[in-house]
């Protein structure tokens, strides 16, 4: 008889464990951040409000935005970066939006890398600057629009345009959103382990809380009672 129960002790418990594991492993890591706030800002990139550009979008999120300074219709672009150095919690596949403002042909792109800390992780993007590269697996078409709205970063290669993910190991990653035509504006990313949602509302893309900003500022994540990761980058470092 005590064998028995012992038996349906250790197989609840294993049922248990596994039931724990199941549903850690489901929830959605998301990582909200506000554009202004990154590590390093790089030249001609720059910080900016509405009355600094010339057609003036609407508001952006808590009144700031980045970007690379000239009118929609000049194109220009390719020097200067914003640069994010973010907390991935586990290893998972991630989709990247940004809240962007696309005017017109001249004023729709960016590049962008995303790469792992870790040397030994191949999966990520190498180090690669784009600028110099025209590499066209890093284009970033955004999709045209004179309000914020959310895009996907995707590939713009010269046979069409393709949602883009990445594979990240636990520990720190490197966002980098570098200039490719002037006017093109950022207002926040949304960085999500949903990599299978095409709507930015299937996929919960929102911009950041008062709480995402204050863990971003801190370099801290934590578990939000919804069973869903918040998660933002780390404590600022001086890495130049």
């Amino acid at each position: 008889m005590f064998k028995q129960k012992l038996i349906v002790f250790i197989t609840i418990a294993i049922f248990l464990i596994l039931a724990l594991e199941l549903s850690h492993a489901a929830k959605t890591i998301e990582i909200a951040l506000e554009a202004e706030f990154a590590n390093k800002i790089q030249a001609q990139m720059v910080v900016a409000v509405p009355d600094d550009a010339e057609p003036k979008p609407d508001e952006p999120s808590r009144g700031k935005y980045v970007w690379a300074p000239g009118a929609p219709v000049t194109g220009g672009g390719d020097s200067g970066f914003v640069e994010f150095i973010v907390d991935i919690p586990q290893e998972d596949t991630y989709a990247v939006w940004g809240h962007v403002v696309a005017w017109d042909g001249n004023s729709d792109s960016f590049w962008v890398t995303v790469r792992s800390a870790n040397p030994d992780w191949l999966k990520a993007d190498p180090d690669e600057n784009p600028q110099q590269t025209g590499n066209t697996q890093y284009r970033w078409s955004t999709a045209q629009g004179g309000i914020w709205h959310w895009d996907r970063i995707n590939h713009w290669l010269d046979g069409g345009t393709f949602d883009r993910e990445w594979e990240l190991p636990a520990g720190e990653a490197i966002i980098t959103i570098w200039s490719r035509e002037d006017a093109t504006m950022l207002d926040a990313l949304f960085i999500t382990s949903d990599n299978k949602s095409t709507d930015p509302a299937a996929a919960g893309v929102r911009l950041p809380t008062d709480e995402d900003v204050e863990l971003q500022l801190s370099g801290t994540y934590a578990v939000h009672s919804t069973g869903k990761i918040s998660t933002t980058w780390g404590h600022i470092k001086e890495r130049y």
